[in-house]
């Protein structure tokens, strides 16, 4: 699930980034603001899911993937759309 919140005095939105993948240990986010060499780690709740906050800049578009146990990666199906990537497969999209 993505959670927007927009403050009209600022330049940026929180997104609530929360996901349950079944039998994961860790999961990550990868490629917010293009960068897809430093993760932003997801915090364990004890129902199982992940979740994170990340300010992201309004009027904008990123392309992002989760990374479950360091070796699965997985879009997000509540993401705002998907676009093909350079692999063959596809990115989740969350636009602003």
């Amino acid at each position: 699930m993505l959670q927007k919140t927009y403050y009209k005095t600022k330049d940026y939105c929180k997104v609530k980034f929360n996901f349950k993948p079944e039998l994961a240990e860790t999961v990550e986010i990868l490629g917010l603001n293009s960068d897809w060499q430093r993760s932003i780690i997801m915090s364990k709740k004890k129902d199982g899911s992940f979740s994170a906050e990340v300010n992201l800049p309004k009027d904008s578009s990123h392309e992002f993937k989760y990374l479950i146990n360091n070796s699965l990666w997985v879009n997000d199906p509540e993401a705002d759309a998907e676009v093909p990537n350079a692999f063959g497969g596809s990115n989740s999209v969350v636009t602003l």
